[in-house]
């Protein structure tokens, strides 16, 4: 019978993954990663964690909502670790959703450089600054520019 692989301290994981121990707190409480204890009652990570800390920075990175990771990984089988291909079937999920944001960014940027060639920064019809206008009284709260 295979030992098992040994756990990690908190301070271990978080040298090893680039974050605080309070994140990985913080990711546990959220059901993000899970822990256990030992008999003293202090927490140890599997491994695997760091493949799962992996992901979940990645994906953030990206700005995926920690809801919708939490959501994605808990899609897994038995709550295990994504793996490479895992990762290619999960954030195609996100793709459409970054898409539409890069599109977002783009129309601001384009805007804005319109804003730099045009020089009028009118209060009036400026979509920068007021991006309202005529639009927010069919629209309460509405912006163009999203």
């Amino acid at each position: 019978m295979p030992t098992p692989a040994p756990s990690l301290t908190p301070a271990e994981v978080a040298v090893r993954s680039g974050l605080s121990v309070s994140t990985l707190h913080y990711y546990e409480k959220e059901g993000l990663i899970r822990s256990t204890r030992t008999g003293g009652n202090q927490r140890r990570y599997a491994r695997e964690t760091l493949r799962r800390l992996a992901f979940i920075r990645a994906a953030a990175r990206i700005g995926v909502p920690l809801a919708d990771i939490r959501a994605t990984l808990d899609t897994l089988p038995d709550g295990r670790t994504p793996t490479p291909a895992d990762w290619a079937a999960l954030s195609a999920r996100w793709r459409e959703e970054l898409d539409a944001r890069i599109a977002v960014l783009e129309r601001l940027r384009d805007d804005l450089s319109g804003c730099i060639r045009c020089g009028c920064l009118s209060l009036d019809s400026c979509v920068l600054h007021n991006p309202g206008d005529g639009y927010a009284l069919e629209h309460p709260g509405g912006n163009r520019l999203s």
